[in-house]
């Protein structure tokens, strides 16, 4: 799968006091009526588990520009999202309180109607609530073979 080029985004969540997130690249739409994404993550991952009990969250669809924020949100151990955001455009959703990156080519924020267990990970049916900005002049930042790339590089 490596080999089949895929938008990166970063999901995040508010978790009481706390903000979670993570890099995906594995985001897509569903249905367009009623709107409808899916987001797959890791069963047994720290993220996982909390949107297992808020139903609400945000997705950044990151720009050609944004691979060093695809990389703080991908790494290993990483701190509370607020501290990845440091110095990087962003607020907090209306909808669900999760930090929004900004300076994306979309964002949005989505409230989960369904989960499916699906091996080693676990997909995230969701109702898109709110849209903060759609950036259309903006290249998405991709993932093919393992590596960030603006779109058609």
């Amino acid at each position: 799968m490596a080999q089949l080029a895929a938008g990166v985004s970063v999901v995040t969540v508010r978790d009481g006091r706390d903000d979670l997130g993570t890099t995906v690249s594995a985001v897509m739409s569903v249905s367009l009526d009623p709107p409808l994404v899916l987001v797959s993550l890791a069963s047994g991952g720290y993220l996982c588990e909390v949107l297992l009990r808020q139903d609400r969250w945000a997705a950044s669809l990151l720009s050609s520009g944004q691979a060093a924020i695809a990389s703080r949100f991908a790494t290993a151990g990483r701190p509370s999202a607020r501290h990845l955001v440091a110095g990087v455009p962003h607020h907090r959703g209306p909808h669900s309180d999760a930090i929004v990156v900004e300076n994306g080519v979309a964002a949005l924020e989505a409230e989960t109607t369904q989960v499916v267990p699906a091996g080693d990970h676990t997909l995230f049916l969701a109702r898109v609530v709110n849209v903060p900005y759609i950036t259309p002049t903006l290249a998405p930042l991709i993932r093919l073979r393992g590596r960030y790339r603006p779109m058609g590089g």
